[in-house]
């Protein structure tokens, strides 16, 4: 099928005449990208399931519970990463915007006496848990086509942190096309269609795509976690001991929410499945119910560190997830003379939570929080550098 047809087939003919007068690489690009596009992605709709009327509170492992049975949890743990069965996959696709900073969020440098990126301090995490097992974790690192480079030439210049460079391994994340409201794809004004990640979803599609997950065929479970919590512990032997013995095909770390409006994604029972919802999604009644110890029911908030079933995943991938159709403002400069305008537009994503769901079992997994959540998500305030710094040096790591 050629260029035309497709773009009739896929109702976008208001780009036939950008094609027409393309000329040179700018057609080719055009083409290319054209081709690849993974149409489901935005003809599906908004597929995500929207009838949560039926949430309940789900039964997780307490900190009690988990230091009780700390010995076998780190028994079985360790014999797990020992056979390398465990890979880490870093969620790095974002960049530093919100913090004032151009270039992608893991190069941020956290440090006030010293240097100290993001990076850093992840595979430091890392490496610590690696050196007290006595083996290497395979870490593969997600990327988007923005901060690709420039993640892995910052990350080569050092060295990975001392980390072996034959246990990390790149991917880039796909992109979905940014259609305007009716739909239609948006000329970029440079030889192509407006582009974004598609979300946090889509990474064991694009891991498993690269082929890099091929090189450990041992793996049976992967640890998930996002770049923006500098206390993240990773390959933890505690809780991959935990979900392997639980029997279920994903395990979830939370912490209890400080307070009911806390804007944390939410571990329940959605229609019987395990899930997680967005704090907004809670009534203010289940916000604020408690139970007979005066916690929080809805009170176990997400930090997103998930350890999946890698074959559970393969089926999830299989059977697809389904698509959110998201309304955001975009500054574009098509057809402004080069100018960037904000124009709403919808971005088609697919969401991590959803996997959890489509696992059919999950272990809710409590940690303590100052020891396991800080969050770069600001400059300032909430959630920022200054509270994660202040995280840090509570537990003594030096800045």
């Amino acid at each position: 099928m050629d260029i035309r047809q497709i773009l009739i087939v896929h109702n976008q003919q208001h780009l036939l005449p950008v094609y027409d007068g393309l000329t040179g690489e700018r057609r080719r690009s055009f083409e290319r990208q054209i081709s690849d596009i993974h149409w489901r992605m935005i003809e599906s709709g908004d597929t995500a399931l929207e009838n949560k009327s039926d949430i309940r509170p789900i039964r997780g492992l307490s900190l009690s519970e988990i230091r009780r049975d700390n010995a076998a949890f780190q028994g079985v743990g360790i014999d797990t990463l020992r056979a390398g069965k465990v890979g880490a996959v870093l969620l790095a696709g974002g960049q530093g915007t919100r913090l004032g900073f151009d270039g992608p969020k893991g190069c941020y440098d956290i440090g006030i006496s010293r240097h100290m990126t993001v990076f850093e301090r992840l595979f430091a995490n890392l490496t610590g848990v690696c050196k007290r097992v006595g083996c290497w974790v395979a870490l593969f690192i997600m990327t988007c086509s923005g901060n690709d480079s420039a993640t892995r030439e910052f990350l080569q210049k050092n060295n990975y942190f001392g980390y072996p460079e034959q246990y990390v391994k790149f991917f880039v994340q796909h992109d979905a096309p940014v259609t305007d409201l009716q739909g239609r794809l948006i000329y970029d004004g440079n030889g192509g269609v407006v582009c974004s990640p598609d979300g946090n979803g889509g990474w064991f599609d694009s891991l498993k795509e690269s082929g890099q997950l091929d090189l450990f065929p041992e793996i049976e479970w992967l640890n998930v976690f996002a770049v923006d919590n500098v206390l993240q512990r990773i390959a933890d032997p505690l809780f991959v001991g935990a979900t392997v013995l639980s029997g279920r095909d994903c395990g979830a770390k939370f912490v209890r929410k400080r307070y009911p409006e806390e804007k944390v994604g939410v571990l329940c029972l959605e229609n019987g499945a395990p899930s997680v919802i967005e704090y907004y999604e809670l009534t203010a009644q289940m916000a604020n119910e408690r139970d007979a110890e005066g916690n929080l029911v809805y009170g176990f908030g997400v930090i997103l560190n998930y350890l999946f079933k890698a074959d559970r995943l393969r089926r999830i991938s299989a059977a697809r997830l389904p698509v959110h159709r998201v309304k955001k403002t975009m500054n574009l400069s098509v057809g402004t003379e080069g100018k960037p305008v904000p124009k709403e537009v919808y971005k088609y994503e697919t969401l991590i939570l959803d996997a959890v769901r489509l696992s059919g079992s999950c272990l809710p997994f409590e940690v303590v929080r100052e020891r396991e959540f800080a969050p770069i998500k600001n400059a300032t305030g909430p959630d920022s550098v200054q509270s994660a710094r202040e995280l840090l040096k509570f537990n003594n790591i030096e800045l």
